[in-house]
């Protein structure tokens, strides 16, 4: 049995497509939330709060486990003394490419953690997702205008289903075992060229605003603090450097298929792009 934390966001719909022959159950906050046709194995638990994951943790031999809430290492713990044999983390390429920043630093501790556990572990470190530009639809929607600063600077974007079709292979093949593997997509893609390819998507033209990076920490503080936005800004394009430029053919190699373009994710999701009522 796997467990598929995230099961209800971007990629964790994506693994559970791709684990739909395979026992699995998704972890949820909210199960009255979850359709029971579109997740017919919803379990309720919070990875924030550890000891809520007894019943989810039951029978299940393979975690798929996100970074980001902060209780990890507890998390580790829970599935190791339930009796998980295998881990694969989502960690980011920030390890490798800008450890000095306190995020990174946070993602290694957990992928030391996994590394000195009694589990077995596959370690996945994406670049920046593809539906990170979902930022971008409110405005879109509602002003047909994107706000962004280091208009040309190209970073390897990912679809998050090409990460999920590299978990499906980490999960299920021991051959990926104990291995860490940084993905990316398959070209440098600037947020000029995600613009153009947007307006192309909506049939509908998209004027693009660039800003500052003073203009752009101002309008992040809103919503994020200081230094994470600081780090944002830094791996978007006011710090970057070759390892997280390099394009990777990694999600080629696990899965035979070339990694998924910008302008795919984009034909995928353009409702979210496109007007409402709400927006009028």
């Amino acid at each position: 049995m796997i467990l598929v934390t995230g099961a209800t966001g971007n990629l964790g719909r994506a693994l559970r497509g791709e684990l739909r022959d395979v026992p699995m159950r998704g972890l949820t906050r909210d199960l009255k939330g979850a359709s029971r046709a579109d997740f017919p194995e919803a379990v309720e638990g919070d990875l924030t709060r550890p000891e809520t994951l007894t019943s989810a943790l039951d029978g299940v031999t393979s975690l798929f486990l996100l970074q980001g809430t902060g209780a990890e290492e507890a998390v580790l713990a829970e599935a190791e003394a339930a009796g998980v044999r295998h881990v694969v983390l989502v960690s980011s390429i920030t390890v490798e490419t800008h450890p000095h920043l306190p995020a990174a630093a946070r993602n290694l501790t957990v992928e030391h953690a996994l590394q000195s556990s009694g589990m077995t572990w596959t370690i996945l470190r994406p670049t920046q997702f593809a539906s990170n530009t979902l930022w971008w639809a409110p405005g879109i929607r509602a002003h047909a205008e994107v706000r962004a600063p280091y208009p040309d600077t190209g970073l390897p974007t990912i679809h998050p289903a090409d990460i999920a079709s590299v978990a499906h292979r980490a999960l299920t093949d021991p051959a990926h075992h104990n291995r860490t593997y940084a993905l990316t997509g398959p070209a440098r893609v600037a947020v000029r060229d995600q613009v153009t390819t947007l307006a192309e998507t909506l049939n509908r033209e998209i004027t693009l605003v660039e800003l500052t990076r003073a203009q752009a920490h101002r309008a992040m503080t809103a919503h994020l603090d200081p230094e994470t936005a600081d780090a944002i800004l830094d791996l978007t394009g006011g710090d970057v450097n070759e390892p997280l430029l390099r394009v990777r053919d990694t999600v080629e190699k696990i899965t035979g298929t070339p990694a998924r373009t910008y302008a795919q994710w984009a034909a995928e999701h353009a409702s979210a792009f496109r007007q409402r009522p709400s927006d009028q």
